[in-house]
């Protein structure tokens, strides 16, 4: 009885085995682009994953609208001195912001008023900086 339950899992084993064996392999690698919008998707999605994205639809010296977020509403944050402008990974300004641009934003929430502040605003190409060869 023991010998026979044996035998009958090494078979079903075997013939697991052989399955997967005979599952066709794909050989081809998955094609990655050399950058992206804002680089490298594993690097770049740690760095922005408390960040919110949106796209830029009203802009003012006092505040930011944008839509197409992560809530499918339109978002209004508010701006100030404090704020911080980054475009293509450099220092940049609330000047070089454009309607229609994509941008992720850091935000606080005011505790009193419940109006979100955007700590900095990033837009552009962010790519990590690579080492580079010398010949």
């Amino acid at each position: 009885m023991k010998l026979r339950r044996i035998v009958t899992v090494i078979l079903v084993a075997l013939a697991g085995l052989a399955t997967l064996m005979a599952a066709p392999q794909n050989e081809k690698q998955p094609i990655a682009p050399d950058t992206g919008r804002f680089g490298d998707a594993s690097a770049i999605a740690r760095k922005y994953q408390d960040y919110l994205y949106g796209v830029i639809k009203q802009m003012s010296p006092e505040e930011l609208v944008l839509s197409h977020t992560k809530y499918g509403v339109e978002q209004t944050f508010k701006l100030n001195k404090k704020t911080k402008y980054t475009l293509d990974g450099k220092a940049s300004s609330y000047e070089k912001l454009k309607i229609g641009e994509r941008v992720y934003i850091d935000v606080n929430k005011d505790r009193r008023t419940g109006d979100l502040i955007a700590r900095k605003v990033v837009s552009g190409v962010d790519i990590p900086t690579l080492p580079t060869e010398t010949p």
